[in-house]
């Protein structure tokens, strides 16, 4: 049965038409599904996604050189009003009280930074120790050992870098930790 090419592109047409409206279908069902998700949010994580951003927005503006010399000028401003002031004890409280309370707020920040950072750089060399072949998988998630097997598993590439450097070689395989300890 041979098809004339008009009914051929009616066919093609109906085809890209039927695929548009189920595409237009899926996009909006999963455009109401994530609203519904994002209702859904309970308070805790609109509260710790908004840290989050600010934190991170908080470490980029705030580690630049512009905020260095902005802070630079406040001190210049407050040694500059000390003569103004006779040096005063309520002139000595607003620095000291203005310092603390912005060493307290940016030890959070610092830190949130720093904990997405380590970890980030943590999940990242996990998958290069899953993806390099010939890689101990047991390396993976070192951040959870007690500090006892870190002790263990440091002697344990301290003796693999002092026989690399007697063979002349630049990598030597040891064994995993157990068992080089259970061979004693």
């Amino acid at each position: 049965m041979a098809v004339s090419p008009a009914t051929g592109d009616i066919r093609a047409r109906n085809l890209r038409l039927r695929c548009e409206k189920l595409s237009s279908v899926v996009n909006n069902t999963q455009v109401g599904e994530l609203k519904r998700h994002e209702q859904e949010r309970d308070f805790f994580c609109v509260v710790s996604d908004a840290f989050r951003v600010f934190a991170h927005r908080s470490s980029i503006m705030l580690g630049s050189a512009w905020a260095f010399a902005g802070a630079v000028f406040v001190i210049l401003v407050w040694l500059l009003t000390g003569p103004t002031f006779h040096f005063s004890d309520t002139w000595q409280l607003i620095i000291n009280t203005a310092t603390t309370i912005i060493t307290f707020l940016m030890v959070f920040l610092i830190q949130n930074t720093q904990n997405r950072d380590a970890k980030a750089m943590h999940l990242k060399l996990d998958e290069l120790i899953r993806a390099v072949k010939g890689a101990r998988n047991q390396l993976v998630d070192l951040e959870n050992l007690s500090d006892e097997e870190l002790k263990k598993l440091e002697k344990q590439f301290q003796r693999m870098r002092k026989r690399a450097e007697g063979d002349g070689s630049l990598s030597c395989h040891v064994e995993p930790a157990e068992n080089a300890e259970s061979k004693r």
